[in-house]
């Protein structure tokens, strides 16, 4: 079912958010083959980080400019300098999340629909679900997460286990989400999110 066109100052603003492995990716797809509009935060940090001047400047101030080569950015140099290093980290997230938000808002106000989804790892770490009008958590027992992870990536459990201590727990997700999507395997996926945008439809129509 394809989405009508939908007054600007009606349209909900949706995050949805989950760890790592979690299915997030999955559930968003699902929502964007409803018709749904969706922001993909990953994918748009990546590329604000090529093409956003300011956010270039600020990366390359703070990293050193051999983070982009032949003024593309090398992603795994980055990504060594960062990891394990928490105040980096943390400078790096100061950087690019405010970029990413803003992004998200000019996007948003160019589409016409009931509402809109962005898709973000980090969500529950900082304050950036203030924005939304609705967060959906897509929940899933650690031990599966990482045994996802594992055949994903081809990496092992240890790397796995490094990767989510830098992302919120489950408990810290829960706290800031309205809505939930189980994807354990106990319940199929596609009737949730079914009925998720049915709720959305009607919320937005209120």
């Amino acid at each position: 079912m394809r989405l009508r066109a939908w007054k600007q100052d009606h349209m909900l603003k949706i995050g949805l958010t989950g760890g790592m492995g979690s299915g997030k990716s999955t559930v968003a797809r699902i929502f964007g083959v409803l018709g749904v509009p969706v922001f993909e935060a990953d994918a748009q940090a990546k590329d604000l980080m090529n093409r956003d001047p300011r956010v270039r400047e600020a990366v390359s101030a703070c990293f050193g400019p051999e983070v982009y080569r032949e003024g593309v950015l090398d992603r795994k140099q980055l990504a060594t300098l960062v990891f394990g290093d928490e105040a980096r980290l943390a400078s790096l997230n100061a950087i690019v999340h405010p970029a990413v938000r803003g992004a998200f808002q000019a996007w948003a106000m160019a589409q016409q629909a009931p509402y809109v989804l962005m898709e973000a790892a980090i969500m529950a770490e900082n304050d950036g679900f203030r924005i939304f009008d609705r967060v959906i958590n897509v929940s899933c027992p650690e031990a599966v997460r990482i045994q996802r992870v594992m055949a994903r990536d081809g990496v092992g459990e240890a790397e796995v286990r490094a990767r989510m201590r830098h992302q919120a727990s489950e408990d810290q997700r829960d706290r800031i989400a309205h809505l939930r999507i189980r994807n354990d395997g106990s319940e199929l996926v596609i009737p949730q999110v079914l009925a998720m945008h049915e709720q959305l439809l009607q919320m937005a129509a209120a």
